[in-house]
């Protein structure tokens, strides 16, 4: 089944670009467009995608406003006159023109799952768009290196009584999925299937409350589990 994708710009020409790329792959449908941040709300509330591409500068509602409408569980509440079947909020990737740390550090605070910059080769919004589909988060490479040292230089908070619930092979998993290796790699150096490792990052994205990876490797950096 193809990766349903609603893509969110306030730009008509650039709307069309995401959707050329996106659509000319066999594993992906745009199912729906917006122009504002309302609008990709309400076109993602009856469209129920699995993945939003959402700009961060629109008008009636701007990007960040929007991801943090959608987050959680604000993305069961349902559209006018549109009933709200029990599935899943979508995945979110932060589409933006501006290298700034207000749109990187208030997206992923808002709830999305990867950012990327406007002018990244196509090849990596794909990869975003699948990695958040499998529940891997992607930041722009561009930018990862500040978001690490953001968290590198936060005081560690108290770690949550939920950290006691993972396994020490869970910790194991976090730890590696904090270095930024991938479930073949993790697979490797732990020498277990693949499939396995993709069940330890779900078990433990459920029982820290999480969504992506992404948001794993923050929690871990806020938390003082990783260095």
């Amino acid at each position: 089944m193809a990766i349903r994708v609603v893509v969110a710009d306030d730009q008509a020409a650039v709307r069309e670009a995401l959707r050329m790329v996106l659509d000319g792959e066999p594993d992906i449908e745009v199912v729906g467009e917006a122009a504002s941040g309302a609008e990709a709300v309400h076109v993602t509330l009856v469209r129920r995608p699995d993945v939003v591409v959402m700009d961060l500068r629109m008008p009636h509602g701007d990007g960040i406003a929007a991801i943090t409408r959608l987050s959680g569980a604000s993305a069961n509440i349902p559209a006018p006159n549109v009933p709200a079947p029990n599935v899943p909020a979508p995945k979110i990737l932060a589409l933006t023109t501006f290298d700034v740390d207000e749109y990187l550090f208030g997206a992923l605070a808002a709830g999305a799952g990867g950012f990327l910059l406007k002018d990244s080769d196509p090849a990596l919004l794909l990869d975003a768009v699948r990695g958040l589909h499998e529940g891997r988060g992607l930041i722009d490479p561009k930018v990862a290196g500040r978001l690490i040292a953001r968290f590198a230089r936060l005081s560690p908070r108290p770690v949550p009584h939920r950290v006691d619930q993972l396994t020490a092979r869970e910790r194991e998993v976090l730890a590696h999925v904090v270095r930024g290796l991938s479930n073949a790699e993790i697979a490797g150096a732990l020498t277990i299937e693949e499939g396995t490792v993709k069940t330890h990052v779900a078990r433990i994205l459920t029982k820290l409350g999480l969504r992506t990876r992404v948001h794993a490797v923050i929690y871990a950096y806020e938390h003082g589990l990783a260095q």
